[in-house]
Order: structure tokens, then C-alpha cells, then sequence
């Protein structure tokens, strides 16, 4: 390792991009000008130039999310980093590996509240893994490392570094450090042996899967384990490309939405398996599928950081192990169980009837334009989505079939499907990127729309657009029926909007015109939004606005 003589923001992108760092999201800030001197000194390091910070940051959340490795992003210091906190609230909640790089302030200005100054060790400490601060120039190198083994090891999550302005213009004489390597963590043999015993006895068991450390591999190492002991595998909430969809042992999504078949199957489990999910909120129904803090269900918890087994539940057998090291040292395990062919057929049965599009009202059908584009479009098709109840219908009739095609935040964060789609498309240009959108969803970060028609990225929006807050006014109506306040909204022509930003834009108001809109959209080469226009009356599903309301009202008599 040879040492030379460099400023701290050379030395800074270097230590990026011999850790694999090859492209960075943000907005230019005056607080690190020096580190973007040195992505143009280095030409190693890609800098996507967002429109707001938050968008940068949830572009970086995604990345991570697509390559296993720290999606990195930039943001200058106050207004900056708290645009930026968004990303990494999703990247700490949906355990995905990032580095926030955040200006600050001078050295000799500290602890005046000076010019945007913010001590972010107090701001970003509850919603990350490590934050500190890089002081000496001199220290960049061991900082930076550190933080790409911190977001990576146990639970992945995210990192945020404080860059004082002046440090990244001091020069120094410093050798990089090595490249990082991931360190998993694998069961022991004693652990696999008493999780073997409970298998092996179990006549109804289920698996649900989650969280971070995932691969394509450990999903295909799950679905050899599942296929050779005839086990159900339910995904957690948002992480449906964990299993193939359509493999005889995928029994179905426990997010929100959940079908009553699912959610009886797991109550009446004599083992639930939770490989990798926290069990939080939305997993398992408000926390209604398990008594706390003991499950009546036998339970055994595998997740890679022990502070979280028996944080709610106490489990049966706690496995402190990553995901992915678990399911390669199950699949070897060897079947020692009646036969249970008949509950997992039913179990996927089940699945399959509940995905059956179904009719809402209105002349725009998500249902059939959801599952049509399913069943046309390639396998490794990435869908992203934010929060909504526009995201129920992608959830509940895509079919998900390769591992990270699914971008979609479990945080419940709105507007992240427009950052996911730029940051999806820009890492695979050959492959096909949608990013689903309510109006609302798609209004909290839409001018990424310019960044990507700025970067040529021919990714397609396709937003839902029934003039409201469907969410909001869905428990609105279910807690105060008729008393309608603040869910109401006054949108722009997003097709025209679309044109106007250098890229194609469609309006479609029924089902059968989507084919052609979309298709146009894919011929033309540009960055694309398709706006449907959706029935207020369609908000879920299972029940129309009308229908909500009236049994609010029924039961308050």
C-alpha cells in the first residue's frame, strides 16, 4: 500500500471506489466540492445528480438493495441532510446496506450553530448504524472502511459520515486500506440439530421470510429446502421476490392486505419459521398473528442480530445467523418428515385463487393491467413501487419471480418508486424498470422524472391517479365515515408534465387502451409516465369507497 500525498475528498472517492463504489447519488453542495473534484480526478466514481436529496438518497437505498453492496449518497450539510433522512429512515426499517456522506460545517465553526450547522450524531443516531464524524484527513481511509464492514455485517443498515469542509481540503499522506468483504454469519451444528428435531416433528410448519443479506443463491437454496421438505413459504411484507411466486411451495404475501387463509394458516402452525423478518407491524397484522411475548405457536427465529430474537417474541429456538448461511446449511439437511404434499398444495392453491384479479369500480381495471403486464413482460422485469393503496393491487396480482424484481420500501415511505426506477435502470439498462405510483405518492419526489430523462434512463411511471390520498381517506372513512378533510387532491396533466420534461407521456381512462399506451411508451425510447385514471369508488380491492363508508356508518348505529 503505497502512501501519497492527496486532499481528504481524493482521498475520500478513492476509498469508494477500491471498496467497488461506482456510482453515487446526491445534490452538489458547496460543503464538499473537493470530493466532487475528485470524482473528476478519479473518473471511477459516477455521480447521478438528483433533484432533491431525499430522492438521491432513496436512489442510493435501492441500489443497495440491488447489489448487496452500500448504495453511497451525497448530500450537503443542514437543509442537505435532513431532505436525505428519508432514504435513510427506508435504508435502517427495510435493513439495506447505504452510506449518507453529509458536508458540515468548518472545524473552527463547530458548537456555534453556525450556517446549516447540525450535530447529525443526534439527528441520525436512532435511524442508523453508526454516524460519526471524520475529523483528520488522515483517518478517511480507516473511516470509510469501517463503514462499508458496518453496513454490511449482521443486519444490514445504513451509515452516516459527517465531512467538515475543511478537512476535505486538507492534504495528507495516507495509505488506502484493503477492499472490504462481507462477513455472514453461519448456524452451528448444534442449532441445526434442534431446528432439524422441531421440523422433523412438525406436521403444519410455515416459513416467512424477510429482511436483509439476501442473494439469488439463498433463494434458490430456500426453495430446495422448501421443495424437499414439503414446507409452505409465506414473504414478508414487500419482499415477494425472496421465492419464485409460482413454485409450488409459495404460499403467499403476509403484508398488508393479508388473505384470511394465510393469516389462519399461521395461527394454527404447530412451527412458524421467521428466516430473516423482524415480525414487525405489518408482518405480522399489528401484531395480532402471535401472542405476545410468547407465540402459542412453536417459533424458531433466525436473524442475524441476537437484539432483535425475542425483542417481541420469545421464540421456541433463537438462530442468530444470516439469511442467506441459513438456507444454504438447511437445504443439506436431510427430510425426516411424513409426507406433507397435501398442505403445501393447498397452501399454494391458495395463493393462487386469492391473486385472481378481481373487478373494482370504474373503467380502468389495476387488476388486469397489473397481471397482464405481469404475464407479457420478462421474468427480471423490475417493478418499484411507494406507498398507497394503489401498491395493494402490484402486491397482491404481480407475480414475482426472480430475486430483487421487487423495489418497494417496508418503511411505507411515499415517493419512493421514481428514485428506485432511476437508480434500477441506471445499474441495468437492459432490463425493463416500472415504477408504479399513486398521484400523491408520485408528487412527493416526481421531478426525479428529470433525472431521468437527464441520464437517458427509459424507465416507465405508471400513475394511479383518483385525486385523493387513497390510504388516508380509507382509514378516514373507516374511523369518521362522510367527514372528508384533507384527503382531497388537485393534480397536474402528468402526461403533459412528462412531455414537457423531454419524455413520453400517455393518458389512459380504460382498460383496453393500456396495451397500446404502454407499448408506445416502451417505442419511444424516453422516459415515460402513463397516467391512469382510477375511480375514487376503487379503494382496495375487496371494498369500493361507497361500501367503506356505509359499513363505518352501519356499525356506529
Amino acid at each position: 500500500m503505497d502512501a501519497n500525498l492527496r486532499t481528504g475528498g481524493h482521498i475520500l472517492i478513492e476509498q469508494l471506489a477500491l471498496h467497488g463504489a461506482d456510482t453515487v447519488f446526491g445534490v452538489p453542495g458547496e460543503s464538499f466540492l473537493d470530493a466532487l473534484d475528485g470524482m473528476y480526478q478519479s473518473q471511477r466514481v459516477r455521480f447521478i445528480n438528483a433533484r432533491h436529496e431525499g430522492g438521491a438518497a432513496m436512489m442510493a437505498e435501492a441500489y443497495g438493495k440491488l447489489t448487496g453492496r452500500p448504495g453511497i449518497a451525497f448530500a450537503t450539510r443542514g437543509p442537505g441532510a435532513t431532505n436525505a433522512s428519508a432514504g435513510v429512515h427506508v435504508a435502517f426499517q427495510d435493513s439495506t446496506p447505504m452510506i449518507l456522506l453529509l458536508g458540515q460545517v468548518g472545524r473552527d465553526m463547530m458548537e456555534r450553530e453556525a450556517f446549516q450547522e447540525i450535530d447529525y450524531r443526534q439527528m441520525f443516531g436512532p435511524m442508523s448504524k453508526w454516524v460519526a464524524q471524520i475529523d483528520d484527513a488522515r483517518r478517511i481511509p480507516e473511516f470509510i472502511s469501517r463503514a462499508f464492514f458496518t453496513a454490511t455485517s449482521g443486519r444490514p443498515g445504513p451509515v452516516v459520515l459527517a465531512l467538515p469542509e475543511d478537512m476535505l481540503t486538507d492534504t495528507a499522506e495516507v495509505p488506502d486500506a484493503p477492499p472490504y468483504t462481507p462477513l455472514p454469519i453461519a448456524p452451528d451444528d448444534g442449532t441445526l440439530r434442534q431446528f432439524h428435531a422441531l421440523l422433523s416433528e412438525a406436521k403444519k410448519p410455515f416459513v416467512i421470510v424477510g429482511g436483509g443479506g439476501w442473494s439469488e443463491q439463498a433463494r434458490r437454496d430456500l426453495e430446495a429446502f422448501a421443495s424437499a421438505h414439503e414446507v409452505p413459504v409465506g414473504v414478508s411484507f414487500r419482499c415477494q421476490d425472496y421465492f419464485d411466486n409460482l413454485h409450488p411451495c409459495y404460499g403467499g404475501h403476509v403484508g398488508i392486505g393479508l388473505d384470511a387463509k394465510i393469516a389462519d394458516r399461521i395461527r394454527n402452525s404447530d412451527l412458524v419459521i421467521a428466516l430473516g423478518a423482524r415480525l414487525g407491524e405489518a408482518t405480522t397484522s399489528g401484531y395480532t398473528l402471535f401472542d405476545i411475548p410468547k407465540p402459542r405457536q412453536p417459533l424458531v427465529h433466525v436473524y442475524p442480530d441476537p437484539e432483535e430474537i425475542g425483542r417481541v417474541y420469545s421464540p421456541t429456538l433463537g438462530v442468530v445467523a444470516s439469511s442467506a448461511a441459513f438456507a444454504a446449511a438447511v437445504k443439506r439437511l436431510e427430510p425426516k418428515h411424513r409426507s406433507r404434499a397435501d398442505y403445501v398444495k393447498t397452501a399454494h392453491a391458495d395463493y393462487l385463487a386469492f391473486a385472481e384479479p378481481t373487478r373494482s369500480p370504474g373503467d380502468v381495471q389495476l387488476s388486469r393491467i397489473v397481471r397482464g403486464l405481469s404475464d407479457r413482460l420478462p421474468h427480471d422485469t423490475i417493478i418499484c413501487n411507494g406507498a398507497g393503496n394503489y401498491a395493494v393491487w402490484v402486491h397482491r396480482f404481480w407475480r414475482y419471480r426472480q430475486y430483487r424484481t421487487e423495489l418497494a420500501p417496508t418503511s411505507g415511505s411515499m415517493g419512493y418508486g421514481l428514485p428506485a426506477a432511476v437508480a434500477a435502470k441506471q445499474l441495468h439498462p437492459e432490463r425493463t424498470v416500472i415504477a408504479f405510483a399513486g398521484d400523491g405518492c408520485f408528487q412527493m419526489t416526481g421531478m426525479e422524472f428529470m433525472t431521468a430523462v437527464e441520464n437517458r434512463l427509459p424507465l416507465i411511471v405508471i400513475v394511479c391517479n383518483n385525486g385523493m390520498y387513497g390510504t388516508i381517506r380509507m382509514h378516514q372513512e373507516r374511523t369518521y365515515p362522510g367527514r372528508v378533510s384533507g384527503t382531497d387532491l388537485a393534480n397536474p396533466d402528468f402526461a403533459a408534465l412528462a412531455r414537457a420534461c423531454g419524455g413520453f407521456g400517455a393518458q389512459v381512462e380504460r382498460t383496453e387502451d393500456f396495451a397500446r399506451a404502454f407499448d408506445e411508451a416502451v417505442a419511444s425510447g424516453l422516459p415515460a409516465i402513463i397516467e391512469l385514471s382510477i375511480s375514487p369508488e376503487a379503494l382496495t380491492p375487496a371494498s369500493s369507497l361507497s361500501e367503506t363508508r356505509a359499513k363505518a356508518l352501519a356499525a356506529q348505529r
